[in-house]
């Protein structure tokens, strides 16, 4: 009897739709199905063709735009407006990779540089890596797949996607949107199975590139588990901090922040979670702020008005409300929120001052909390921001440019956002954590690189 999964609205708990799941014999010809592409270098699609085939994807996806919104906000509760946002930028990200396979290539290595070296002539070409294994989040669930499938692709590799399994059906949607555009069979497949065949397909030895987005507990295990040779991405979560200086600009910050925190309610790896306020503008940050959060509309995510929707799963909006109720008794000041809404819904929720020590400071909240802290000294306020093991973007707010680059220079980050929240995100710029958020670098165009390969030619001949 074959296993399947449920695939359940995050908002109302109603079955959406039930899926097969994969046995380890479904796995292993999945398996050889892509290493037969890329070992047959006759049965590689030429750059043109991949071109092609994207930008026909990009437009099925276009046509379609109604329908991926629906699957989007239905399996992941994103709401409507977020969700429509989702899609279009997923549009967007499958045509830069169709642009930027024009732009893959290698260099002249100087030679007759020493007498050794003379009567030669140096160059490098990019290879796809081979097989690449994929395993997404949830939370965004067709944006996510396309950073790993139509990246993949661009680069050449097959790939073998492993969605959420809260969230599978947007990279299934996205996989067939590639078949109808002309991918041939074989080299998008999408794996939908337990997490004891996931770790057997990224531990295999045939995998070359091993993409994962998700929880660094998971990820890093991963990691440590896969076979020699095997390169990897890891993008994991953060606790994103953010300086407030006195000089900052407060009709242009706090809707920014407010939607930085709330946005899908907290669940995004680079949430702003950790505000960190001058004391001297702390009384009218807290009103202006808590004043904006309160003005968020939670609900129905297929409400267009709707502002934030459910976690996930109910056992998060649990987590959520422990982690919360812990500060307060460990002396954290509740602004506002704090109550469950629901089964599925949580309050938009600000803290003043919660320890150091507790949960919702030292922790991925992924949940629609902001934590807010007073400092008198900014270098002190960025000791610490800097505190956890995590660190992937940040902010500063301040209209003082040699206060905004000092504090640029010295907050651990691999972005940090000039007076805009700490969620910012384009996908042609570099996007990634350091230390435990991660390794490896995000953006179309840098994934595409990562799973590609140099090789080397020399030639050499007395013409030279």
């Amino acid at each position: 009897m074959q296993n399947t999964v449920k695939i359940v609205s995050p908002y109302d708990l109603s079955v959406i739709k039930e899926l097969n799941l994969m046995d380890r014999n479904e796995l292993e010809k999945a398996i050889q199905t892509a290493q037969h592409l890329f070992e047959n270098q006759s049965l590689w699609i030429p750059a043109y063709k991949r071109m092609e085939i994207l930008e026909k994807a990009a437009s099925l996806m276009s046509d379609r735009v109604g329908e991926l919104i629906h699957l989007a906000l239905s399996e992941g509760g994103k709401p409507y407006q977020d969700s429509k946002a989702e899609v279009l930028r997923a549009i967007k990200g499958v045509k830069l990779a169709a642009e930027h396979i024009s732009q893959i290539k290698g260099e002249q290595i100087p030679m007759a540089l020493t007498e050794s070296a003379q009567s030669r002539l140096a160059f490098t070409t990019k290879e796809p890596i081979g097989i690449v294994a994929a395993i997404s989040a949830f939370n965004h669930p067709l944006n996510l797949a396309v950073h790993q499938i139509a990246t993949a692709f661009a680069a050449g590799c097959p790939v073998m996607f492993k969605p959420a399994l809260t969230t599978p059906m947007s990279g299934i949607a996205l996989a067939e949107i590639f078949k109808d555009a002309g991918a041939p069979e074989g080299w998008i497949q999408v794996v939908l199975c337990e997490r004891d065949l996931a770790e057997a397909l990224v531990t295999d030895s045939r995998i070359h590139f091993f993409s994962f987005i998700g929880s660094a507990k998971v990820g890093w295990y991963l990691h440590s588990k896969l076979s020699p040779g095997t390169r990897s991405a890891l993008e994991h979560g953060g606790a994103a901090p953010v300086i407030v200086e006195q000089d900052a600009d407060f009709g242009e910050m706090i809707p920014d922040l407010v939607k930085g925190g709330f946005y899908h309610a907290g669940q995004v790896c680079v949430s702003v979670q950790r505000v960190y306020v001058h004391e001297g503008i702390i009384e009218n940050f807290i009103k202006k702020f808590v004043t904006e959060a309160n003005q968020l509309t939670v609900g129905d995510p297929a409400d267009a008005a709707t502002d934030v929707g459910p976690l996930i799963l109910p056992k998060e909006v649990d987590r959520v409300a422990e982690w919360v109720n812990e500060a307060i008794v460990e002396g954290a000041q509740l602004l506002t929120g704090g109550k469950r809404i629901s089964e599925t819904l949580y309050q938009p929720t600000v803290l003043l001052n919660p320890s150091e020590k507790s949960k919702v400071s030292t922790n991925e909240i992924f949940g629609p909390v902001v934590c807010i802290y007073t400092y008198t000294d900014r270098d002190e306020a960025i000791n610490r921001a800097n505190a956890l093991d995590v660190h992937f973007q940040a902010a500063v707010f301040t209209k003082n440019i040699d206060i905004a680059m000092d504090t640029v220079k010295k907050l651990n980050a691999t972005a940090v956002m000039v007076n805009d929240h700490t969620a910012f995100r384009v996908d042609w710029m570099p996007f990634g954590g350091r230390d435990t958020s991660g390794i490896g670098m995000g953006g179309i165009s840098y994934t595409i690189n990562e799973m590609m390969r140099e090789k080397m030619t020399v030639i050499k001949s007395k013409y030279l």
